[in-house]
């Protein structure tokens, strides 16, 4: 293995099942495009159909054996993903990897989803913890899998999570609300990983962060402590091997080749260890005892 971490060093990914949603572009077109040339079944999960079949006619060009499906799924509605996951869960009776990367970001003025959540929580935290609890059926049963919730920078800026206006009704700032998502992308990760260590499942939840806040912003709808991997420098396609790092390295550390992290490497992607307090009972309140998150 080289000393710098790259696709090449993602293993043979033959037989796993991997859902990737918001893989119609950016990040997590280039994940799966990675897991599928390393041989995983690929599942772009995308809100616009036409636009994850020209993703997929784009991998399957570069990678002839690719194998790839296309589900629809709208992050934005409940209902969506309900119907989403009811199909995944049929049509993938075992689930090796789930990548949660799809978001909006900085969304200019207030504007709720379809259940009447704030956009970027009910986007970006909302619609992928329900994914991720009604999926959870066919991911814990199987021996090595992930959950990898991409978050980013932002957790650290204006960010804090508003229980007392938690759809941001009285006060809304842009920079702030996409902070509070992504926030709870890593608490959901915290507390996700603690539920699985105490049920004994060998299932892994990682939250990934590249600190290059790039999101495809004019697509959107409006215009113990899991390891949190962040860029040194961030460049594309660098950037890429974030999330596809955190599901496809053995112990889910994606620092350099070395015995230790370096700060040395250039793009370096060093581990860094997310630390909270004990989840409180008000932060585990977040999770709901629907499918899944029974454990």
């Amino acid at each position: 293995m080289s000393s710098k971490w790259t696709a090449a060093d993602v293993p043979d990914q033959s037989g796993r099942v991997a859902i990737v949603t918001g893989a119609n572009s950016g990040l997590g077109f280039d994940t799966a495009a990675v897991l599928a040339d390393k041989g995983a079944h690929v599942v772009l999960a995308v809100r616009n159909l036409d636009k994850g079949n020209q993703a997929a006619d784009r991998i399957k060009a570069k990678s002839p054996n690719a194998v790839i499906a296309v589900q629809e799924l709208d992050l934005t509605s409940l209902d969506s993903v309900r119907k989403a996951a009811d199909e995944l869960r049929a049509n993938n009776p075992r689930i090796d990897l789930l990548i949660n990367n799809a978001g909006v970001m900085y969304v200019p003025t207030r504007e709720t989803t379809n259940d009447g959540f704030e956009m970027q929580f009910g986007t970006n935290h909302l619609g992928h913890f329900a994914l991720t609890g009604q999926l959870l059926d066919n991911i814990l049963p199987v021996e090595g899998s992930r959950v990898v919730t991409v978050s980013s920078f932002g957790h650290r800026i204006l960010a804090r999570i508003h229980f007392d206006d938690l759809q941001l009704q009285h006060k809304y700032n842009r920079v702030e609300a996409y902070g509070q998502s992504k926030l709870a992308n890593l608490l959901f990760t915290y507390e996700l990983q603690r539920r699985i260590k105490l049920k004994g499942a060998s299932t892994i939840a990682a939250a990934a962060s590249s600190e290059e806040l790039k999101k495809r912003v004019s697509e959107s709808p409006a215009s113990s402590a899991p390891s949190m991997i962040s860029f040194a420098r961030p460049r594309t396609p660098q950037s890429t091997f974030t999330p596809v790092c955190a599901m496809s390295r053995p112990a889910a550390r994606c620092n350099d080749a070395s015995s230790g992290p370096s700060s040395s490497i250039s793009p370096a992607i060093t581990i860094k260890r997310f630390r909270l307090p004990r989840p409180s009972a008000i932060v585990r309140t977040m999770f709901s005892n629907e499918r899944g998150f029974e454990l």
